[in-house]
């Protein structure tokens, strides 16, 4: 059986997104000949925990910690509170206070390429030894944090393996890089990281084909792309809510602000008692202040159900419940190629799919391509709220479903399958 260490940042009980592709990769490795080894910090600083995901970890799994440095527990006693904003990604730019502004400036220009840059040393002295000892060839990194793809560059020039560098978001494209308060000198040192890891890892891994194009035109190294997944046999059939729920689940950040969703709702609300009796917003996670100041100055307050982060398994149990699943990207041309992982467990809950984001967004695709729903950008208003009252009605009959169309193929264990073929 094939060996292969995987090195990732993110791992129960980590909560969020950022854990649950390389949880289920490893989940299904075996099924394919290969046995995982997997590698994380001993006692790192998770913003979100889910206590629940402990139990997904597969029996007689084999995994190695060494201790991190954290600066972002030391950071916590200036401000607890803006420190793990800061660190979820949730990044608030009006009305930044002072202590925020330093904060982001220390993230951007003293932590490159991130704050975990303080485990990259001790890592690559560890894992040399372990290298030999579990006689491991292949070598898989998994970022952000990207500071771990710079373990598995040093790894290879020391020993030579085959490396995977393993990207679930961009580098220096994605949206929230630019809010780092950047130095030109430090704008320019995490290009030519990200230079030096494209360049010499065996294989690129990414979630999406617009990211694989941005990558195309620094590196001529192999890419493939793997989307996130579902991992889940549901088909369907669950006791839906008795309100119109429209449901939005994951962290609604700064700039995730559908400003023609809340204006149509609000209209139908004020045209249409029946509506304004049925309709409820559910936000299942963090939603940043901006985005609620919107939904009040809409006059949607009463319609606002904040249920707060759940775990996995519960928030599994939301989407198969709801009525219609709130998909929602920043408006940027940086997002296009931004595919959420929970787009995927959308559609495996198989519920109507709302999907708002930029135009050419990647998402927007995959849904059209499977059926699953309906997507519009930041601009579309009429046509949106033709589909909204089309849904409601479709509700009011009891009749509002959707079929889906080769979901299955995003199914996380033949995206594993998928892996293997790379290994």
């Amino acid at each position: 059986m094939k060996k292969v260490l995987i090195i990732t940042y993110y791992w129960p009980p980590a909560g969020g997104p950022g854990v649950q592709r390389w949880l289920k990769f490893v989940k299904y490795l075996s099924d394919f000949g290969v046995e995982p080894f997997v590698y994380i910090p001993e006692n790192a600083h998770y913003p979100i925990q889910d206590a629940s995901l402990v139990d997904q970890v597969p029996q007689g799994l084999t995994i190695y910690k060494q201790p991190i440095f954290e600066p972002y527990r030391a950071a916590g006693f200036l401000s607890s509170k803006k420190t793990k904003r800061i660190s979820s990604g949730i990044i608030q730019v009006k009305n930044q206070s002072t202590l925020e502004k330093i904060m982001l400036w220390v993230r951007g220009n003293l932590f490159i390429p991130d704050a975990r840059k303080y485990w990259i040393k001790p890592s690559v002295g560890f894992l040399s030894e372990l290298l030999g000892k579990e006689s491991i060839d292949t070598l898989i990194t998994t970022g952000p944090p990207h500071s771990v793809h710079l373990i598995g560059y040093q790894l290879k020039q020391l020993h030579n393996i085959k490396w995977l560098a393993d990207f679930r978001d961009p580098w220096t494209s994605i949206g929230y890089h630019k809010k780092l308060r950047l130095t030109k000198s430090s704008q320019q040192k995490h290009e030519e990281l990200e230079r030096l890891v494209l360049n010499h890892a065996n294989q690129l891994i990414v979630t999406s084909r617009t990211t694989k194009k941005e990558f195309e035109g620094i590196t001529k190294q192999p890419i493939t792309v793997i989307t996130n997944g579902y991992d889940s046999d549901y088909i369907g059939g669950a006791n839906l809510d008795e309100r119109f729920t429209i449901s939005h689940i994951g962290s609604l950040l700064t700039g995730r602000n559908p400003k023609n969703l809340w204006k149509v709702l609000s209209d139908i609300c004020a045209e249409n008692e029946l509506f304004r009796a049925d309709l409820q917003l559910d936000f299942i996670g963090v939603v940043s202040k901006d985005v609620l100041d919107t939904l009040y100055r809409y006059e949607l307050a009463p319609y606002i159900k904040m249920r707060g982060y759940l775990s996995h398994a519960e928030a599994l149990r939301r989407q198969q419940r709801s009525q219609v699943l709130l998909l929602v990207e920043i408006d940027s041309i940086e997002t296009k190629g931004i595919v959420p992982g929970k787009l995927f467990e959308y559609m495996a809950a198989r519920r109507p799919i709302l999907a708002l984001g930029p135009e050419g967004w990647e998402a927007s695709r995959l849904i059209e391509e499977t059926q699953t729903g309906q997507a519009f950008d930041y601009q579309e208003r009429s046509g949106l709220k033709a589909l909204v009252l089309e849904w409601y009605k479709a509700y009011k009959k009891g009749s509002l479903y959707v079929e889906g169309k080769h979901i299955e193929r995003y199914s996380r264990k033949a995206l594993t399958e998928e892996l293997t073929k790379l290994l």
